[in-house]
């Protein structure tokens, strides 16, 4: 029971912060980490700890696959060079600078050490940056590159993480076999990911019963990282190619009474996680300091605090070179330069925000995590603690500094929207009312002229044609709205009335539902 008692006082205070952070417009992991580190120090507090393979299972999986089932393929095709620049430049100068400065503070600890140390805090976690950038506002193109490196560039950084944590515990062959060894990761993850969801779209077609049909989604997800793990793959790769490959299937489009609660679930559970994930990173101050001893605190600390900095700048340091080196291609060749390196140069505000949108999260910790500890006989890993509380503090300090001051620098900096969404829904609108518009017959019958006539006026709404003023539109909404509110209070009547039973008011008032939804969506039209 006290288990039980535990997760649901978690699960309540995770609410209440969302809840909080939402009124003062504050990212809620930067919240749910603080209530996390606030419990770790109560004197009972929870101590929870954290099994490495089991949180990367949980908590990265299904928010990386519902991240990369709505990611836009075209985006990423687009900006190719500014997300390759992240996944693999950003990565590889925040993991060397680490390293240095790892070595330089302690010159005792090997380059393979401070390399795993650099490799496992330089990937921004896609948890993190998917909650964060979901509550703030940012440009389309902006937001396309942040979400497609969270996705991204943790198979970059862990592919180094293992290669480092080898060569620290002697286990590193040649090079020619750490390059096949790399290749092989890569492209068997890809094909794997691929597979996995030709197979699995084949399968979850077949569900129609709701309950069923989600069930079936997370077992996939979850299947699909276990398979990837099994066969020593990289799961970040393989469902972010399980989930794109899934979700621009044809048989894998649900109809609306299996999409709608699907999407329902997969929101609710994905922020139950994010929320649990982040109150679960700030608990593991707790078992982290029980390890060192009090007398190592403030150097631990000094040092953890000198390398979060170092990742901070390491950051800025790659995001501004980029940025001044494509300005520098771009005024050298001008028209002579080749058209798939045309790429604009962002303006220096945009960098800014990508430089501060560095917040670690469960990846990183994770990894710290599974460095070995001397357990089943086997060696424990050099610096482990360190390395361990030092993971923990770039987490939260990443979390908590630029989590809570991303919203206030948007605002100061004011970047312009881009209006291209804009465009695109309203030529979405205006294509898909024409084909339904089309497709209905002309024999003259009321039902296909009272069909066109519908189409029509909602046609005439998207290209700004109707008849209808602002006015109008609004006086009209507020009237269908009164109209379904009476009908709804009249079937509450009938209910308490006893003049219907309880099956037909909840046939009923699911069939106002849908009509209700229906009806807001073409009142934005």
């Amino acid at each position: 029971m006290l288990i039980l008692e535990w997760t649901l006082g978690l699960l309540l205070g995770a609410v209440l912060l969302a809840a909080l952070a939402r009124r003062i417009g504050a990212p809620s992991p930067a919240l749910l980490a603080l209530g996390g580190v606030t419990l770790a120090l109560l004197p009972h507090g929870p101590r929870l700890s954290l099994a490495p393979d089991l949180a990367l299972a949980l908590f990265v999986a299904p928010v990386l696959l519902d991240t990369a089932f709505d990611s836009s393929l075209r985006d990423l095709q687009r900006n190719w060079i500014p997300l390759t620049s992240l996944i693999v430049g950003a990565v590889a100068v925040t993991t060397a600078v680490v390293a240095i400065a790892a070595r330089w503070l302690i010159p005792a600890m090997s380059w393979p050490v401070a390399v795993t140390l650099g490799a496992l805090l330089a990937p921004p976690d896609a948890a993190a940056a998917t909650a964060v950038l979901k509550e703030v506002r940012l440009p389309r193109r902006l937001m396309a590159i942040l979400e497609g490196e969270s996705l991204l560039n943790d198979a970059t950084a862990l592919l180094i993480y293992r290669l480092a944590v080898g060569a620290a515990l002697a286990k590193v062959g040649s090079d020619l076999t750490i390059g096949l060894t790399l290749t092989a990761e890569l492209l068997g993850s890809v094909a794997l990911g691929f597979c996995l969801a030709f197979v699995f779209g084949n399968i979850i077609g077949r569900f129609s019963d709701v309950p069923s049909s989600i069930i079936m989604q997370f077992i996939g997800t979850f299947g699909a990282w276990i398979v990837a793990d099994r066969l020593h793959l990289s799961g970040v790769l393989t469902i972010v190619t399980f989930a794109i490959v899934l979700s621009r299937r044809p048989p894998v489009r649900m109809p609306p009474a299996l999409r709608v609660p699907s999407y329902a679930v997969w929101e609710t559970v994905v922020f139950l996680l994010n929320a649990l994930a982040f109150v679960l990173v700030g608990l593991q101050m707790g078992p982290i300091l029980s390890r060192i001893g009090s007398a190592q605190q403030a150097q631990a600390f000094t040092f953890a605090g000198a390398v979060l900095l170092a990742v901070v700048l390491a950051r800025f340091l790659w995001v501004f070179t980029y940025n001044r080196s494509l300005w520098l291609i771009n005024l050298t060749l001008g028209q002579h330069i080749p058209r798939a390196l045309a790429v604009p140069t962002p303006p220096l505000k945009r960098s800014l925000v990508v430089s501060w949108c560095g917040m670690r999260g469960i990846v990183t910790l994770a990894a710290a995590l599974a460095l070995p500890d001397g357990s089943n006989g086997l060696a424990a890993f050099p610096y482990r603690d360190l390395i361990v509380l030092t993971a923990f503090t770039v987490v939260i300090g990443t979390l908590v500094v630029q989590g809570l001051t991303l919203r206030p620098l948007l605002m100061m900096l004011r970047l312009e929207d881009d209006e291209a969404m804009v465009d695109e829904t309203r030529l979405g609108r205006e294509e898909m009312l024409k084909a339904a518009f089309d497709s209905v017959d002309q024999n003259g019958s009321s039902s296909a002229d009272a069909i066109r006539r519908e189409y029509s006026q909602l046609l005439g709404r998207v290209d700004g044609t109707g008849t209808l003023s602002p006015q109008a539109r609004l006086l009209d909404a507020a009237m269908r709205q009164r109209a379904r509110t009476a009908a709804r209070e009249r079937l509450n009547q009938l209910r308490l009335e006893g003049a219907i039973g309880d099956s037909t008011y909840q046939q009923l008032e699911a069939e106002l539902d849908m009509y209700e939804l229906s009806a807001e969506a073409s009142d934005r039209w």
